[in-house]
């Protein structure tokens, strides 16, 4: 027994995802489709996916942003969990991920729910703003470059309503964040976000060991 997060080797990891995880086949395929792309690390874990499925389902939410596609394997595990008339709008930069993610969000039937924007993130977010769209968003999802979180955070946290959702990745950065020894920008702009997510008073957190670490922001 314990009373504090285990550590997790390679054996109970399998454990968890045979036991824990119900990928459908499509996303299965997307995720080994996903291996053979370069910086194919940046895909987000099954467990994670399937606990953003569960959270729109909890919360209801129809409406979802998504900062960064890159395969588009995220997005399709919260594209199957949302109702019918649901809809993502997700932001990226790659055409050639963007191909990868587009196929799989078909062969699922779901791409009349997805919205792809090819340009970087925080321009689709200013133009939400701009076009009255404050508050309209139930769910968000950031997981792009560390050196912006604060921007598409505040972005974010506009856009959703009050009681929506902003779940952030890789806030554990795999262990970088503790480590003296790193100061590269990435590095160091995740703990000054971390830092600051611990002060907003305008949220309700928690830090979760999922995958790389994640932070669920529920908009006070």
């Amino acid at each position: 027994m314990a009373n504090r997060t285990i550590n997790m080797d390679e054996k109970l990891y399998s454990y968890l995802l045979d036991m824990g995880l119900r990928e459908p086949e499509v996303l299965a395929r997307l995720r080994e489709a996903t291996e053979a792309e370069e910086l194919s690390v940046m895909r987000s874990a099954p467990e994670q996916g399937q606990f953003m499925a569960m959270l729109i389902r909890l919360t209801g939410a129809r409406r979802v942003i998504e900062v960064g596609t890159y395969t588009g394997y995220a997005t399709l595990w919260m594209a199957l969990a949302l109702p019918e008339d649901g809809q993502i709008i997700t932001c990226d930069i790659s055409e050639r991920w963007s191909f990868v993610a587009r196929r799989f969000w078909e062969q699922a039937g779901v791409q009349d729910k997805v919205s792809l924007y090819l340009r970087p993130a925080l321009q689709t977010l200013d133009e939400l703003l701009e076009f009255d769209e404050a508050a309209s968003f139930d769910f968000a999802f950031i997981d792009a470059d560390k050196e912006n979180y604060e921007l598409y955070y505040e972005r974010c946290l506009q856009l959703i309503r009050a009681g929506g959702v902003i779940v952030i990745d890789n806030v554990l950065w795999g262990g970088s964040v503790i480590d003296d020894a790193k100061h590269d920008s990435a590095t160091e702009a995740i703990r000054a976000f971390n830092r600051k997510l611990k002060e907003d008073q305008r949220i309700e957190l928690v830090m979760l060991p999922v995958a790389d670490g994640m932070t669920l922001a529920l908009k006070q």
